[in-house]
């Protein structure tokens, strides 16, 4: 499988993630098909980015290489997935933002009991993890090579029409038009501009920490 688009240079993130869009995840007897992602860098131009600010422990399997998952907690409860992208010691990854559960349908629905309909499984990037059980332990795992808990192959039928525009849960540079989506596909997350409880807890797709 081709693999290469996952280290374009790091200031091509948003090329990246155009093409993971289509792509199947598959996790813990679940496979989903991406529809919905966000790009983020870390050179110093993205204040998004859990980067933004260098590498700390936290954030240090963002800078390479690519392929691997970058898993972090918000709320204290949810986990949110990264793939990390770029050349090795520059930090940029793609958010896993939403995906439609093509195979593992029923362990899915008893992940997600709380789903009213299974477009609504994996519709936003907390409910994708979910679905795919996928929680810290995961981090800094590859996705292309076999030996992580989750696994990246290529789409299996075309993908559509792709739109863009303005990122979720960030309070700086939200209006970037990186987060990008399959048009008119079911599953892609419903978009809310974000409005911040506080700094301490505004880290849902990539917000850095205070």
């Amino acid at each position: 499988m081709d693999y290469s688009w996952l280290s374009l240079p790091a200031t091509a993130v948003d090329t990246a993630a155009r093409e993971l869009l289509g792509w199947r995840m598959t996790a813990n007897g679940v496979t989903v098909r991406l529809t919905e992602v966000e790009a983020y860098s870390g050179l110093g131009a993205d204040p998004a980015s859990h980067a933004h600010r260098g590498r700390t422990a936290r954030n240090a399997v963002m800078f390479g290489p690519a392929g691997r998952l970058y898993v972090y907690q918000i709320y204290g409860m949810h986990f949110c997935a990264n793939i990390v992208c770029g050349e090795e010691g520059r930090a940029a990854a793609v958010l896993l933002r939403a995906g439609e559960v093509v195979d593992g349908l029923e362990t899915a629905r008893g992940r997600r009991p709380a789903a009213r309909k299974d477009s609504d499984l994996a519709a936003g990037p907390a409910k994708l993890m979910q679905v795919l059980a996928v929680n810290r332990s995961a981090n800094a795992t590859s996705v292309i090579d076999g030996t992580g808990p989750a696994t990246l192959a290529p789409p299996s039928s075309p993908r559509g029409a792709i739109s863009s525009g303005p990122r979720v849960g960030v309070t700086s540079a939200h209006d970037v038009p990186w987060r990008f989506w399959i048009a008119g596909d079911p599953t892609v997350s419903t978009y809310r501009r974000h409005t911040p409880r506080s700094r301490k807890v505004s880290e849902a797709a990539g917000e850095p920490a205070p």
